[in-house]
């Protein structure tokens, strides 16, 4: 499958900020990372009440479609308590040769939040995997075994 690389900090949860950020939008992307299963990621959430449901909408064309999936509750929750962790997993498969654009929908106490990257979505680019490097060429004798008596 090819290689998705972010168009973005893979990380903005480690950039200075990101809790101020979070608690004035009330939702940010925390990481991403592609695995061969697919996308997987954090999302922190401002905890305006109990009930709360994270998702995030992606599509692998452009937006001629999409699909949304829901993001899980991470216990414990971050040590300052204002906040909460929600992870997701992407399911990609091998059909990502345009890429891929993502949103993150935070609804909760009948209102809904957007983190999307400042209206440019996360994007990711895709890359077609290298081949494995050709080792040097061996002798064939290599392997035989050279027994003296």
């Amino acid at each position: 499958p090819p290689l998705l690389e972010p168009l973005f900090p893979p990380q903005p949860g480690a950039s200075p900020g990101f809790a101020e950020r979070v608690r004035q939008h009330k939702v940010r992307l925390e990481w991403v990372r592609a695995e061969p299963g697919g996308l997987r990621g954090a999302v922190r959430v401002l905890n305006v009440a109990f009930e709360k449901a994270v998702s995030v909408r992606y599509t692998r064309n452009a937006w001629a479609s999409c699909a949304e999936v829901p993001a899980s509750y991470q216990p414990p929750g971050p040590p300052d308590g204002s906040t909460d962790r929600f992870s997701f997993l992407l399911p990609l498969g091998a059909a990502v040769e345009a890429g891929l654009e993502f949103a993150v929908r935070y609804r909760v106490a009948g209102a809904e939040y957007w983190d999307n990257n400042g209206g440019q979505n996360y994007r990711l680019r895709s890359r077609q995997r290298l081949p494995p490097a050709a080792g040097l060429a061996q002798d064939p004798d290599s392997s035989a075994w050279i027994h003296f008596i």
